[in-house]
């Protein structure tokens, strides 16, 4: 099935090695194998870990010109998830997604995508100076969340630009949503350019077939993955994968290069060696273990007044091609709470802290680390919820919809470089935005840079910050005040 030895892990060897042999550190870090590190944080961290935060040599190998153990480590996970090319990445999945960008499209050129995507794609938008046309997914209104674009939308936005140079979709997305990403995938090679894929929540769906398929199993051309979302590598640290054909890896390589830190973290890098062996050696069985909880979870949840927590029946609607069953997705608004309140009383009575929340839902991200103990004391907790909740005379949520998609005036690019004013948000209807309006988790974008912004919008905003979620993008803090464009002039567009 491989072709490598993956029982090996070269990149975590050689930092043991060097570990092992007692090396005398006349270099950086300064803290030295942790003898400069405060005794507070060294006593709680332990000296193992410290004693591998290395710079630069020989021995360990260089991440922007590997030629030793980073990579074989590379040439390792290319061969564990069955893709030409693999390479890692320490400024996590956002800074991979703003490489995969940068890597196919340039200033003026389009690139079609969801709008439910990260902010880290805009960004990436902004970076490479490209013109995004949005697509819109399916909306599941039960639960107020974002489906996933279904490949007929994914035509159609063919069919109206033939000269976009890209494709970008999610999968799947943060609710573990997938689409036919096959179906997508031949839908855009007609057209002879590239699919990238934002997999960020899908690094483990090549290890087990209970799952949607993965990525690059479906024939996609580049993929990036947070590969310490659901599986066992150190936060910040994600995988790159590339296949041959309508991307230059060349290219690729280049743009990371100038994008990723010249003093990475071998802790991370080795983490990522590490990961990739544990999922090719037990990945199936601990993944089989993860979906039986969540399952397990899914169901009892279920029986409990005032939630619902969807699963496979989501796969009866448009955008919902396949299902991650490790996503749990707690809808509460029957229990009349919000999500970001059912968050709260969990993190902070129960000492339970879920993965993120929305005005309706609460999301559990269910991974290899999680145990039978740990989904009951959730099952429990959201038992007694529900027995107090209950029993008030508060009223059901309401599903408040997403405003649509703007209009968009200038590319991202040259709004967030133009000279701007910054205006009351509740005054700002009619101009044209320099920032970003995004509910954080997530990072979804209710606004980016170069659109128009619409009274739906404003009053989306204010019922977001009424119901305690969190709202960013702005240089305001408390997102009241919002910079627009001020130099229309010079854009040929008439105020």
């Amino acid at each position: 099935m491989y072709k490598l030895d993956q029982t090996k892990t070269p990149l975590l060897d050689a930092l043991m090695e060097y570990v092992n042999n007692n090396t005398v550190p006349f270099h950086v870090p300064g803290h030295k194998k942790g003898q400069g590190m405060w005794n507070e944080f060294k006593n709680f961290v332990g000296t193992n870990v410290l004693s591998m935060d290395v710079t630069v040599f020989k021995q360990v190998d260089s991440l922007h010109k590997p030629t030793g153990v980073i990579k074989a480590a590379q040439e390792l996970a290319a061969d564990a998830y069955n893709t030409d090319y693999t390479f890692f990445s320490i400024h996590g999945t956002s800074g991979a997604i703003q490489a995969m960008v940068m890597s196919v499209v340039g200033p003026g050129e389009k690139i079609i995508i969801p709008r439910n995507v990260h902010k880290s794609v805009t960004a990436g938008i902004i970076l490479s100076g490209a013109s995004p046309v949005y697509m819109q997914p399916e909306i599941d209104h039960t639960v107020g969340v974002a489906l996933n674009v279904t490949p007929e939308t994914v035509e159609n936005a063919l069919e109206d630009n033939p000269d976009a140079k890209a494709v970008l979709i999610v999968n799947p997305t943060y609710y573990g949503v997938s689409t036919d990403i096959e179906k997508i995938v031949n839908i855009v090679h007609r057209y002879n350019i590239p699919l990238i894929v934002d997999e960020a929540h899908g690094p483990h769906l090549h290890f087990n077939s209970r799952l949607p398929i993965s990525a690059v199993d479906a024939g996609a051309d580049i993929c990036s993955q947070s590969t310490h979302k659901i599986i066992g590598s150190m936060t910040q640290s994600s995988l790159l994968h590339v296949r041959k054909g309508f991307v230059d890896v060349n290219r690729v390589k280049t743009v990371l290069s100038l994008l990723q830190t010249t003093s990475p973290s071998y802790i991370l890098l080795a983490s990522l060696d590490a990961a990739r062996k544990q999922m090719v050696i037990d990945g199936k069985e601990l993944l089989d273990k993860t979906i039986d909880l969540a399952d397990y979870a899914r169901k009892s949840i279920n029986s409990i007044e005032g939630y619902y927590c969807f699963g496979e029946e989501v796969l009866g609607k448009k955008g919902a091609y396949a299902f991650d069953p490790t996503k749990v997705t707690i809808t509460c608004k029957d229990l009349g709470l919000s999500g970001y309140e059912l968050e709260r009383i969990l993190a902070e009575k129960y000492y339970i802290q879920p993965e993120m929340s929305d005005l309706y839902n609460v999301l559990c991200v269910f991974s290899l680390g999680d145990t039978k103990e740990s989904v009951d004391k959730l099952i429990n907790a959201l038992k007694e919820i529900s027995d107090v909740q209950c029993c008030s005379l508060r009223r059901k949520l309401e599903i408040i919809d997403v405003p649509d998609i703007p209009e968009q005036i200038l590319t991202p690019r040259d709004a967030f470089n133009s000279m701007t004013v910054s205006v009351p948000l509740s005054d700002s209807m009619g101009q044209i935005s320099a920032e970003f309006l995004m509910a954080y988790p997530p990072g979804i974008p209710i606004l980016c840079p170069g659109e128009m912004i619409t009274k739906d919008i404003i009053d989306y905003v204010k019922a977001l910050k009424e119901a305690n979620l969190y709202v960013q993008g702005t240089e305001d803090p408390e997102v009241n005040h919002i910079k627009v464009v001020s130099d229309l002039n010079i854009f040929n567009i008439n105020e």
